[in-house]
């Protein structure tokens, strides 16, 4: 009986022991695998954000005069009506054959689409058909983009050690910004280029460039394994055969509460993207000064981010969601008064305001209190479906305040207007949902 007394505990220690240790090696890797993907999906995304502002006015949409640049900023928010259709076809094989597949999956997807658009005639070459080709590839971009959150996000959490998920998921959103200082970076030294080499072939560049990116990503990404939560559903025959219905059966409520939850992410796209046109268009300064405030916004937001995840682990995601997002509602008036004074000393500040702080206490936390509230059966579905239709609004977000801006003599205010009440809507959904930080990993969505 002693003997059976002594050596059972120190079994069942050792056994978690080594199950925390295998978890940790695995969501180290899925969280390397994220940041990699992420950098390289957003890379992609932000090139085509920057061309939009800059470029594709004039090599796209030569012959619209002053709807060029409403044209071209539409482009960019084409990509945000696919990538529901690739949120639940990513939801629907993640949660039926691997987190690991659809990760892939959608990087070849990206990278693929991306160098192609490098390659398209000018609207001179080939007339209608350039801009055709050019929003075709751009929902393919978008069926990607729509999968990538969902499928990185779950395959981490599901392999980080428990009070660490906000810090390990986090690295996927990190590498957002990496992508978009690299996509900056790259715009930089093409408007430092002649004018005529900008139009017709140093705007191609960043997006040839992007295949290096994708190799590497392929590389890392193959390297991972499935989840044990998953893997166990799989062997005890329990996975969805429709997860969608599933989850829309069992959890409409989340799904509900993530797309309205969602509308923080509006700011990501308001601040870099139509502040960058707004600057460049209506107030006269040069690009090259909003691109540099730009790269110091997304630089410091990668140091900010995981303290901000850090921060989750400890009191919660709720509070560091909501906090970020009223900050941010207050913030982002700063930052257009600033860059409709031409301040540009203010100017830094408002990106330090709305990117460092706001934005990165919400980028930092919302990818692992979205998949913390979906059941494993089906929560790549749920996160990225509601997340998807939540980020319809942010795609033409530009295109909207463009369009208000111009009925009121390109006022800046409409633009601070509606990212506030977007960061408001947010903050509500947040606050009627479940904390989750402290509930066990095979607890969640129950």
């Amino acid at each position: 009986m002693s003997t059976k007394t002594v050596t059972e505990p120190a079994r069942t220690a050792a056994g978690p022991a080594r199950e925390r240790r295998g978890r940790g090696d695995q969501g180290k890797r899925a969280s390397v695998a994220g940041f990699v993907g992420s950098a390289l999906e957003y890379y992609d995304m932000y090139i085509y954000a920057s061309a939009s502002a800059l470029v594709f006015t004039r090599v796209f949409f030569p012959d619209a005069g002053a709807t060029g640049l409403l044209l071209s900023l539409g482009t960019y928010g084409v990509a945000y009506l696919a990538r529901p259709l690739g949120g639940f076809l990513a939801g629907h094989f993640g949660d039926r054959h691997g987190r690991r597949n659809i990760m892939i999956l959608t990087l070849l997807v990206m990278g693929i689409a991306t160098f192609l658009i490098g390659c398209l005639p000018s609207y001179d070459s080939v007339g209608v058909w350039a801009p055709i080709m050019l929003i075709a590839l751009r929902l393919f971009q978008g069926l990607s983009v729509g999968g990538e959150a969902s499928g990185a996000t779950s395959l981490t959490l599901e392999h980080a050690p428990e009070g660490r998920r906000g810090l390990y998921t986090s690295w996927m959103v990190t590498g957002i910004w990496a992508g978009y200082i690299l996509a900056t970076l790259a715009f930089i030294g093409v408007a430092a280029l002649p004018e005529d080499a900008i139009y017709s072939w140093g705007w191609r560049v960043p997006f040839w460039a992007s295949a290096v990116i994708v190799v590497v990503g392929v590389i890392i990404r193959r390297s991972l394994t499935d989840p044990e939560a998953f893997v166990e559903q799989k062997e005890q025959g329990a996975i969805a055969k429709v997860p969608l219905g599933e989850v829309l059966r069992h959890q409409p409520g989340d799904v509900v509460r993530v797309i309205f939850a969602a509308f923080l992410i509006v700011i990501s796209s308001v601040v870099p993207v139509y502040g960058l046109s707004y600057a460049t268009a209506v107030v006269g300064i040069p690009s090259t000064t909003m691109l540099w405030a730009v790269v110091f916004g997304y630089a410091t937001a990668m140091v900010t981010q995981p303290l901000f995840a850090l921060l989750s682990d400890k009191i919660g995601r709720k509070p560091v969601l909501i906090g970020g997002n009223l900050f941010g509602a207050l913030a982002v008036w700063e930052f257009f008064w600033a860059v409709g004074s031409a301040n540009v000393p203010m100017i830094y500040l408002g990106v330090f305001l709305c990117i460092t702080i706001a934005f990165a206490a919400t980028n930092a936390v919302y990818p692992v209190f979205f998949s913390e509230m979906f059941n494993v059966r089906f929560r790549v579905s749920g996160m990225a479906v509601g997340l998807q239709l939540g980020l319809v609004l942010t795609g033409f977000s530009p295109t909207i305040i463009q369009a208000v801006s111009s009925a009121n003599a390109g006022a800046w205010w409409p633009a601070a207007a509606f990212t506030t009440a977007a960061c408001v809507i947010s903050s509500i959904a947040i606050l009627t949902a479940r904390e989750t930080y402290r509930v066990p990993l095979r607890d969640l969505g129950k």
